[in-house]
C-alpha cells in the first residue's frame, strides 16, 4: 500500500489537483460549506475555541475558515530582547546544524542550500543552523516573524507539489528542494535569515501580506519578486498564510541561534513559543 501511495505521488497531476482544490475550498453554498466545515473539524480535530469567531456564517467559504484569524489571547508572543519564536503552529519535522552546505531532511536524506533557494550565494549558511516545521490540518495557518526582520528580497521557484507529510519527507529524496516554494530572504538582528515557504499537494495557494497571493497561477521559471507593501515585521506579526497544509524552513548563519535544548524532531510547536536564543546579536547599520 505505501508503495503504491509512493508511486501516486511521482504521477498525480500535482498542480491540476491543487487548481482543483482552490476552487473547492471557495465553494459558497452554505449546504456545503457548512457539511465541509463540520466533517473537517471532526476529522482533524481543530480547536474552534481558539479563533475569534465559532459562527459558520462569518466564513464566506472553507478556506476562510482554514485560514481564520486566533483570539490575540490564544497564541501569545515571547517577547524576551533575543528570543527566535516559532512562526507557526506545527511539528518540527528536523532541526539542528547544516553540515556545510547540507540539509538533513530525513535520515539517509539530504539537499544543499543551493538546491532549496535556487542560488549560488549560499555563503551565509554554510554551517549554519536550520529548523523544518510541518503544519498539517489541525493547525492554525498564519505565517509570521520569527524575530523582527525586514524583507530585503523574495524569489518564488516553481517546483513539484509532493506531500510534506513525514512519510513522504523520509522516502521522496531532496523533496524540499523540488516543491514549489517562496523564498524570503530577511535583514534581522540576528544577520540574514532565509525563511522558506515550501508547498504541497493539494496546498491551492500560499499568500503573502506585503504582496498578496504569489500562487495561483503557477510560474515555470524561478522569479525575483519586487516587495511591494509591508517590509518590516515585528516578531509574532502576520506575514502570509498557506490556503490548506504545509510546511516552513528557517535557515541561519553559523552560530547566529542555539536551539533550545528540550527540541527534537517530532516536537510540537505553537506559533511564539520560543524555540531558541538570539547568538551574535548585530546592529541594523552592521547587517545592511
Amino acid at each position: 500500500m505505501k508503495t503504491l501511495a509512493l508511486l501516486l505521488q511521482y504521477i498525480l497531476p500535482h498542480r491540476l489537483l491543487s487548481r482543483m482544490m482552490y476552487g473547492l475550498m471557495r465553494i459558497r453554498f452554505k449546504p456545503i460549506k457548512h457539511i465541509t466545515l463540520n466533517l473537517m473539524i471532526k476529522k482533524f480535530n481543530i480547536n474552534t475555541a481558539e479563533a475569534v469567531s465559532k459562527n459558520y456564517d462569518d466564513y464566506p467559504h472553507f478556506n476562510a475558515f482554514f485560514t481564520r484569524a486566533l483570539k490575540p489571547s490564544a497564541r501569545p508572543i515571547d517577547q524576551t530582547a533575543n528570543s527566535l519564536v516559532s512562526p507557526v503552529d506545527g511539528v518540527i519535522s528536523q532541526l539542528g546544524k547544516i553540515d556545510h552546505d547540507a540539509i538533513l531532511q530525513a535520515k539517509g536524506h539530504h539537499y544543499t542550500i543551493k538546491e532549496l533557494l535556487a542560488t549560488e550565494m549560499t555563503e551565509d549558511f554554510l554551517n549554519g543552523q536550520f529548523i523544518t516545521i510541518y503544519l498539517s490540518p489541525k493547525d492554525y495557518h498564519r505565517l509570521h516573524a520569527p524575530l523582527d526582520c525586514q524583507i530585503k528580497s523574495m524569489r518564488h521557484i516553481p517546483g513539484r507539489l509532493f506531500s510534506v507529510a513525514d512519510w513522504t519527507t523520509q522516502k521522496i529524496p531532496r523533496l524540499f528542494a523540488r516543491n514549489e516554494r517562496l523564498v524570503n530572504h530577511l535583514h534581522t538582528p540576528a544577520g540574514h535569515i532565509a525563511y522558506v515557504y515550501v508547498g504541497a499537494i493539494l496546498v491551492s495557494s500560499i499568500e503573502t501580506i506585503s504582496n498578496g497571493v504569489i500562487t495561483p497561477p503557477y510560474a515555470n521559471q524561478v522569479t525575483d519578486i519586487l516587495v511591494q507593501g509591508q517590509s518590516q515585521y515585528k516578531k509574532g506579526q502576520e506575514m502570509g498564510r498557506f490556503n490548506m497544509g504545509s510546511t516552513v524552513i528557517l535557515l541561519f548563519p553559523k552560530n547566529a541561534v542555539t536551539f533550545n535544548a528540550e527540541l527534537k524532531a517530532g516536537s510540537e510547536l505553537k506559533l511564539g513559543q520560543r524555540i531558541g536564543t538570539l547568538e551574535g546579536i548585530i546592529t541594523p547599520e552592521k547587517g545592511q
